[in-house]
């Protein structure tokens, strides 16, 4: 245990988040370069490094020396507030990211956002950035690893939420014949095999659960074919069943996780691997319909997760830990997954299946925190780098994917008071 972590355990409650806020700021500043000349700090491990070092090789986001001032945004919830800041970080997004979008999941998950933007500002720049995207790939879905887990996997099929977005703009078949063909080709298919430490299913990590169940209920609602449907009615219970937590409501990552305890004596639920389950809910419930027989299984499992994101957000500032149980090892807000967090909150308060007295509030106190991680020229702070556990970061980091959580949640709480008017 890190002697700041030791001296959080003794520290007087009142103490706690003063004492918390200075020494966490004192360490993440205290920035040493990676051998590629990355900014780090005694905190990021050497291996964690270099994870950063490649995804920032890889164009997915970067860690400035100095990021520059934060932005002076509103916090409200009106949609003109809302609105200015997505569309700062939007737009500084959509310059650095036009000339390295591929099919890989990072940014398939940023192409959500992008079209949530376009939706929302009516700006076809994001939709058209998007269509310019989707014509290059020949609106094809990648292929990262056919060996070990088949093809599409699941973060393959994340792709195709853009797709079949881009379609339903303009249906014309060839935009989603390649992604129907993959998806056809899993049903009735083997389930190849898991690595040998994971559940022998096929979505056995919980990411899973934001990836590829929005594709299949776009599908489903393409082609009126409730195939896609039952399909991922059975991936979802599978995983559900394997990682899902009923005395807290969480998802564990994988099943690594089961039965460990963090430095704090509690298990570990990682902050970004939760919030892909919440956005996932949002993005599946949206195209199922609400007759299904498996729309209040997903509602139900939606309102026990809000409940307990509720119960466990920071009374500072609005958001989510990496370690959502543990913030006095892991300090800062975790920016990806407490936007995905968000969203599902507000998409289930527009949609009705959450209360909107109880949660408009907690909505509110998220939205601010985001809007406070938003620096002067549009750059979004404190998103965690790749990785599939709680870690540490540097304030200033900001990748891809976080974005895309961001301009998802920017959507529906801007959509909070045209719900209420209804």
């Amino acid at each position: 245990m890190s002697l700041f972590s030791r001296v959080l355990r003794i520290a007087r409650p009142w103490m706690i988040s003063q004492m918390t806020l200075a020494l966490a700021v004192s360490a993440l500043h205290a920035q040493a370069l990676s051998p590629h000349g990355i900014p780090t700090s005694p905190q990021i491990t050497a291996e964690e490094q270099a994870g950063i070092d490649e995804d920032i090789a890889r164009h997915l986001g970067d860690v400035p020396r100095d990021p520059g001032p934060k932005a002076n945004l509103s916090a409200s919830l009106s949609p003109a507030a809302v609105h200015a800041a997505a569309r700062k970080v939007a737009d500084w997004e959509l310059k650095r990211a036009e000339p390295y979008l591929t099919q890989n999941w990072t940014w398939s998950v940023l192409d959500t956002g992008f079209m949530a933007a376009a939706r929302e500002f009516h700006d076809p720049r994001y939709s058209n950035a998007m269509l310019t995207m989707a014509d290059k790939f020949h609106w094809e879905l990648g292929a990262e690893d056919v060996k070990d887990y088949g093809w599409p996997d699941s973060n393959d099929q994340a792709l195709g939420q853009t797709y079949l977005e881009l379609y339903f703009l303009d249906p014309k078949p060839e935009k989603i014949a390649p992604t129907r063909k993959g998806l056809d080709g899993l049903l009735g298919a083997t389930m190849p095999a898991a690595p040998n430490d994971q559940f022998p299913i096929w979505w056995w990590w919980c990411d899973s659960l934001f990836m590829a169940p929005g594709t299949w209920t776009r599908m489903a609602a393409a082609t009126h074919d409730s195939r896609y449907l039952e399909y991922l009615d059975k991936r979802w219970s599978e995983t559900s069943n394997a990682l899902y937590d009923p005395q807290y409501h969480l998802y564990y990552r994988d099943k690594t996780f089961m039965g460990k305890k963090g430095p704090a004596g509690k298990p570990v639920f990682w902050s970004r691997g939760n919030g892909w389950v919440m956005g996932g809910l949002a993005r599946a419930l949206e195209y199922m319909p609400k007759d299904s027989p498996d729309y209040p299984k997903f509602a139900k499992q939606m309102r026990e997760m809000a409940g307990e994101f509720a119960s466990i957000q920071d009374s500072n500032d609005g958001l989510w830990h990496s370690d959502l149980l543990d913030p006095a090892d892991y300090p800062q807000p975790e920016i990806s997954g407490s936007a995905l967090v968000t969203f599902g909150l507000a998409w289930g308060i527009n949609h009705g299946i959450l209360d909107r007295a109880t949660y408009t509030p907690v909505v509110a106190r998220a939205w601010r925190g985001l809007v406070n991680e938003i620096y002067a020229d549009g750059r979004l702070g404190n998103i965690q780098q790749t990785d599939g556990k709680p870690d540490y970061y540097l304030p200033a980091s900001s990748y891809n994917f976080g974005v895309g959580g961001f301009l998802l949640a920017a959507e529906q709480v801007a959509l909070l008071r045209e719900h209420t008017a209804r």
